[in-house]
């Protein structure tokens, strides 16, 4: 069985399957598939259900979540890509994760039983006055899937708020949450000319057939 290292830090492919090192080994909080080489243990990262993961695998070339990093992720849900992203950054990193919906938040609080790193918060990332207690310190990394038809204005005002300056940040952009009559590609220049009065963009790609009209953007705090 091949291992292959990714551009990306933390991310692997095993016989052309993405993966990620499992730092809780045996744990399967979402049934998901565990391979074993040598003395590692890799959880495979499915692109139909977590869309850094599509966008990895539709060839996305910058991705900047690495070892130590802080990172606000707004609308984690169950956790499933949080326990992703928890791998990567190792025990020294940190994700707080904000979701309105108490019945998913409750799944995510049973996975940051393992994954130590993951903290999740009840909370509406429309207000993030409401949480700004529980964010101790600027993070390094903002990542957004909020299925909202703001969720642009809820991205920046949250980065104006905890993001480092020169950090990142990154957004799944639904546009069948912003309009389900407007062409896609419509709304995706819309929104990305939006982001451009604040950030840098790094890279975008589009998830088809793994995720349908979403549009994923890698960004740098301006």
């Amino acid at each position: 069985m091949k291992v292959e290292k990714t551009r990306f830090e933390g991310v692997y492919l095993i016989d052309g399957k993405l993966a990620t090192i499992n730092t809780v080994p045996g744990y399967r909080p979402f049934g998901e598939e565990i391979i074993k080489v040598g003395n590692v243990e890799y959880r495979i990262w499915n692109p139909y259900t977590s869309k850094p993961a599509a966008a990895i695998v539709k060839g996305l070339k910058v991705f900047p979540l690495k070892q130590g990093m802080k990172v606000l992720y707004l609308g984690i849900a169950a956790g499933k890509t949080a326990t992703y992203f928890s791998n990567i950054i190792g025990p020294k990193g940190l994700i707080i994760g904000v979701d309105i919906a108490e019945r998913v938040l409750k799944d995510a609080l049973l996975v940051s039983e393992k994954y130590k790193n993951i903290v999740p918060l009840l909370a509406d990332a429309r207000k993030p006055e409401t949480y700004e207690k529980f964010v101790l310190t600027k993070v390094d990394f903002v990542y957004e899937d909020v299925a909202s038809e703001d969720q642009i204005p809820i991205l920046i005002k949250n980065s104006e708020k905890f993001l480092k300056p020169n950090g990142y940040a990154a957004i799944a952009i639904k546009s069948q949450s912003i309009s389900s009559v407007e062409d896609p590609r419509v709304i995706y220049q819309r929104c990305l000319e939006e982001l451009e009065k604040r950030f840098k963009i790094l890279d975008k790609v589009e998830l088809d057939p793994y995720e349908k009209y979403h549009l994923f953007v890698v960004l740098q705090k301006l």
